[in-house]
């Protein structure tokens, strides 16, 4: 698989995670932060849905039967997934961005990589709580949308999702912390590692 290689240094932050391990808001609070562009692969994606003819604006979305019906139709079709990855390695290129994504830590080969990590228990309690939903259901729809996500994956770029970290700078277990917790986590990585140099130490 080649990686694209930029030689001056840019502001490229992306941020990575199975759903609920809290990647989308938490990317959009640190992008806010830090004066950073936001662009999330799962955004693009439900536009594209959108120009399908998707209600893709709907909270929990890609858990109702409607995104399991577009993730269906993407795994027929890989043009979406390209067009979207074609489109945010774009981004990466202008720098000083936070990407919201799961394969651009795959396909370029710089910047600053972090994996948000939770059993998968947790998260589809966070989700049953997000989308009001029961969490056995949860469970069950997570497990079917993960298994097959992975796979266009696998088959488009040859990585595991959510089982292989080899690109990421950092891997951060949030099982037991809550939001403000890995957000001030995020922050202190933000000003002592990625932004060093503005945030010099006194």
């Amino acid at each position: 698989m080649q990686k694209e290689i930029v030689s001056e240094k840019k502001i490229v932050v992306c941020i990575s995670g199975m759903a609920g391990t809290g990647k989308s808001t938490l990317s959009k609070k640190i992008a806010e932060k830090y004066n950073l562009t936001y662009y999330s692969g799962g955004d693009a994606l439900k536009a594209l849905a959108a120009e399908e003819g998707y209600d893709s604006n709907s909270p929990g979305w890609w858990e109702s039967p409607e995104g399991l019906g577009f993730l269906e139709t993407r795994e027929k079709n890989l043009k979406y997934d390209k067009l979207v990855d074609n489109k945010l390695l774009e981004f990466a290129q202008q720098g000083n961005v936070l990407l919201d994504s799961w394969t651009v830590p795959w396909l370029i080969n710089y910047g600053f990589k972090i994996w948000l990590l939770a059993s998968i228990d947790k998260r589809a309690e966070r989700i049953a709580q997000r989308d009001n939903m029961v969490k056995s259901i949860a469970l069950k729809v997570l497990k079917e949308k993960e298994a097959r996500t992975k796979n266009i994956y696998k088959i488009l770029y040859g990585f595991n999702l959510g089982e292989d970290f080899t690109p990421f700078n950092l891997v951060l277990d949030t099982e037991k912390l809550n939001a403000k917790e890995v957000f001030d986590i995020l922050c202190k990585v933000m000003e002592t590692i990625i932004l060093v140099d503005k945030y010099p130490s006194n």
